[in-house]
């Protein structure tokens, strides 16, 4: 048995000793059960009754991969508009009228991708103006705080000399729920292997090409525009080859708001990007042979007391606890190294892995927030681990794209 199986079933034994086995069963699916763990406020949510997510494939056209995508994943796509307009408060016309103000936006900037977004509509059965809404979630309201670890480590750090790229993926249950795998084949374009959920075309992951990103939310900094949201500008960045051409995108497409991205390509060159409305901020590797980033600015610019005051309380603790894991492993740092990593619980509840304290959603994300998916991409082997919900309690499966 390996240290981290160890660990884990220990963790495990601890924590159903505590719970006593409860289980609240609705629709045959186990959900939650909460009570205080005896290391902290923590809430232990147990495993769903699937222990992977689905993999949904489409190939062919934009209207084409969109229709697919729709036809698949219709159920998660009627849910994430659901929970849109109770979350945002809006009424389901409120919402199309939104979304469809940024109608030109989608014109001007990636006109291909609403045309599989009027695919996304026909093959889930909902109207174009639904199908845009999901694709651009917080831009239509006041969006909910969410909480990321990322890291990006270059190949002079790792025991393959490979890139090795993901996060922790912090959001809430319903995320879970709404999830699943996409591997999208276009026409004439890299191959596409992304985590997301709901019918979002762009979220978390790789193209064939070696370009692989994972982001997560920032703190304070220039206050948000009438602009693109960013779920079309990470499919943008999957349909590029070199670093280049993905910092090209944003100098020339007006974000909404602001959003931090680790990002490598088929070169091995690695970067952070901390995007705003105001343009990019470039955080590069000082030395280290990695980048580690959670939900503050490190940019001089805006890495300032203010902006810190604004973003999530547990995000410095969590920066840094990954650089001292990562950097007490520099050459030796592999996938299975990784995944002790996204497990850590050496801050308690400020941990890279999180727990949630409560399940009542309406207490807000740093109440009620959790890992709900855990991720290690490895793009020269077009490959992706990835762990549904806690990776303390989950296994990684390896998803794959076409040499």
């Amino acid at each position: 048995m390996s240290d981290r199986d160890s660990r884990n079933e220990n963790e495990q034994l601890s924590r159903r000793a505590v719970l006593g086995g409860a289980v609240a069963l609705v629709g045959g699916a186990s959900l939650m059960s909460c009570s205080e763990d005896t290391s902290s406020n923590s809430f232990h949510i147990e495993p769903a009754s699937r222990t992977k997510y689905d993999l949904i494939k489409a190939e062919g056209t934009h209207r084409e991969l969109g229709r697919q995508h729709g036809e698949q994943a219709a159920e998660s796509i009627r849910m994430h508009l659901d929970h849109i307009a109770s979350s945002q408060k809006l009424s389901r016309d409120a919402l199309q009228a939104k979304a469809l103000q940024f109608t030109e936006l989608f014109q001007q900037h990636c006109p291909h991708l609403l045309d599989e977004i009027e695919g996304l509509a026909e093959g889930a059965g909902i109207t174009v103006a639904e199908a845009m809404a999901c694709n651009l979630r917080g831009e239509l309201g006041k969006a909910p705080a969410e909480g990321c670890t990322t890291y990006v480590i270059g190949k002079s750090t790792t025991t393959d000399g490979e890139v090795i790229v993901g996060q922790n993926s912090d959001m809430t249950q319903p995320n879970i729920e709404m999830g699943y795998m996409l591997h999208l084949k276009p026409k004439d374009k890299p191959q596409v292997l992304i985590w997301t959920f709901g019918g979002m075309i762009g979220y978390h992951g790789m193209n064939s090409a070696g370009v692989a990103h994972f982001a997560n939310a920032l703190g304070g900094g220039p206050a948000g525009q009438f602009g693109l949201s960013h779920y079309p500008v990470k499919r943008l960045m999957l349909e590029c080859s070199t670093m280049g051409e993905v910092l090209d995108i944003f100098h020339r497409v007006p974000l909404a708001s602001n959003g931090n991205y680790v990002v490598c390509d088929g070169d091995g060159v690695i970067l952070d990007i901390e995007a705003n409305s105001n343009g990019p901020q470039i955080v590069e590797d000082s030395g280290g042979g990695y980048i580690a980033h959670t939900n503050h600015y490190l940019c001089p610019l805006y890495g300032t007391r203010e902006n810190y005051d604004k973003s999530v309380a547990d995000s410095f603790p969590r920066l840094d606890q990954m650089n001292k894991l990562i950097e007490a492993d520099k050459g030796r740092v592999s996938v299975e190294r990784i995944k002790d990593y996204l497990s850590d619980h050496s801050n308690g509840d400020s941990s890279i892995c999180r727990h949630p304290r409560s399940a009542d959603l309406e207490k807000g994300f740093e109440t009620a927030g959790r890992t709900v998916a855990s991720m290690i991409s490895e793009p020269a082997k077009n490959r992706m681990h990835v762990a549904l919900g806690n990776p303390c309690d989950s296994e990684y499966v390896t998803y794959t794209m076409d040499a």
